[in-house]
């Protein structure tokens, strides 16, 4: 029998309320007593909602995604070239653009180094969510090349592959180091690898 949720209200309410908690701690990190703090909500009541922890855990990482996606796509379809689109991910981590991404980081990231061994459901969707980024990057070369604005012969995922290392990268360091120094040299690491296959 499917689950159905008591009230779609109040279950995106949690979902909103949760997101954060879960990732900045993580799955195993988040206790349901975290769950009820937060939304000041009884156990039952939170679970008149969802099926279960893990229900709650992917609904919480879709919705870290989906803010992280739109605001990168906002930034993108603001840029009129492929080349600023490409450099939209060397700019918009820089401390001084001050971009509203969820609490706790990249949720791809988080999500896809803690579940790595511990939860194949959620590792999937980071895996998913990396795939779908690299896709994104790899279009945006091929459609450069065929525009004229970069070299031709580019390896468009081998690109692609790259340049989404040095942002995971870059954004895993600075986190590891607290330093926004760290982020503004992988951000110009970045930019000089995009600005190396430009013909502009």
């Amino acid at each position: 029998m499917k689950f159905e949720p008591k009230s779609e209200k109040t279950r995106l309410w949690i979902i909103e309320t949760t997101a954060p908690i879960f990732n900045k701690k993580g799955y195993a990190g988040t206790s349901i007593s975290d769950l009820t703090e937060a939304t000041g909500m009884t156990k039952g009541a939170i679970y008149g909602n969802f099926e279960n922890k893990e229900d709650i855990a992917l609904a919480a990482f879709e919705y870290n995604l989906k803010n992280r996606s739109s605001i990168f796509r906002k930034a993108m379809d603001s840029a009129p070239t492929y080349k600023e689109k490409l450099l939209v991910y060397a700019e918009i981590f820089r401390p001084a653009k001050k971009t509203p991404f969820p609490e706790g980081g990249c949720p791809m990231q988080n999500t896809g180094i803690e579940a790595d061994d511990t939860h194949e459901l959620l590792r999937e969707k980071a895996a998913q969510a990396l795939e779908s980024t690299r896709k994104l990057l790899e279009d945006l070369v091929s459609k450069g090349i065929a525009a004229g604005e970069f070299l031709p012969g580019i390896n468009a995922r081998r690109f692609a592959t790259g340049l989404l290392a040095m942002v995971e990268g870059g954004i895993m360091l600075s986190g590891i180091t607290k330093k926004n120094k760290d982020i503004e040299l992988v951000s110009d690491a970045i930019a000089d690898l995009i600005n190396s296959i430009s013909l502009s």
